[in-house]
């Protein structure tokens, strides 16, 4: 079973720092037990990152669509797992406004890099939280689950204005902590490609960024998102066909 000394002994294995920013995508089966369950694992990380901030993606897209397009930051379940679930209604958590990408951020400066996210008109729009993650000092790790649930590369495609990645808008319908309601045009994912992203695997870890290193049951991808948006850049650059529209290894000569 995990225990707290087991996750801050990972963290400081991989070189995470008290204030770094660290996000986690989480199989919590394909991790193995946990001393305290979810609720444990979020206080783990919460109490090693005692400077930094601790991320986890709270998404609702499957729940929040343009058939229901209302989003309740205080009683829409996630759609994406028990980790979820539990952090987005966790007291000492701010769940930020995003109608169908929302994480719950925990720290100092939780609410300060959360702010704002009730105007996204797309899933991962510049200048957002995904965004934002392309910063000095940010770690994603996925635990026990690859690259097609990273949700930060689908904030790549958007800052490089990828095409077809984005379908038609609908009105959406955002209620804050004071159930305050608040109404705007939002463009969900289309052809998002993100079954393909393992595409991108040999790349990453050609330039170092992305490692597996083990935890638990399960193996961990340590995930640097600065590098990333570099290395999609100059892939998307040099690319003569859609990257992520089939499972297709990328040419070598597109990174080496």
């Amino acid at each position: 079973m995990l225990t707290r000394e087991d996750i801050h002994q990972f963290l400081r294995h991989i070189g995470v720092r008290a204030d770094s920013t660290v996000l986690v995508h989480t199989s919590m089966r394909s991790l193995g037990p946990v001393e305290g369950g979810c609720d444990g694992l979020i206080d783990d990380f919460t109490s090693y990152l005692t400077d930094g901030l601790f991320l986890v993606p709270t998404h609702t897209w499957a729940n929040v669509n343009r058939n229901n397009p209302l989003y309740d930051v205080k009683t829409t379940v996630p759609c994406i797992g028990a980790l979820p679930t539990v952090a987005a209604f966790r007291k000492d958590g701010i769940r930020s406004l995003h109608p169908t990408h929302s994480v719950a951020a925990f720290g100092k400066k939780a609410k300060e890099f959360v702010v704002g996210e009730e105007v996204s008109q797309t899933p991962c729009p510049k200048g957002g939280v995904w965004a934002r993650l392309c910063a000095e000092n940010t770690v994603i790790l996925l635990l026990g689950v690859g690259l097609n649930r990273n949700t930060y590369i689908h904030a790549v495609d958007e800052i490089l204005d990828l095409p077809d990645r984005l379908g038609e808008p609908y009105t959406v319908t955002v209620v804050d902590y004071d159930g305050k309601r608040m109404e705007h045009s939002f463009r969900p994912h289309h052809n998002a490609g993100s079954e393909y992203f393992e595409n991108y695997r040999k790349p990453l870890e050609y330039f170092g960024a992305l490692r597996q290193v083990p935890l638990g049951n399960a193996s961990v991808g340590v995930f640097d998102p600065q590098k990333t948006a570099e290395i999609l850049r100059l892939l998307w650059g040099r690319a003569e066909y859609n990257l992520c529209e089939d499972f297709r290894e990328i040419p070598e000569n597109y990174y080496k």
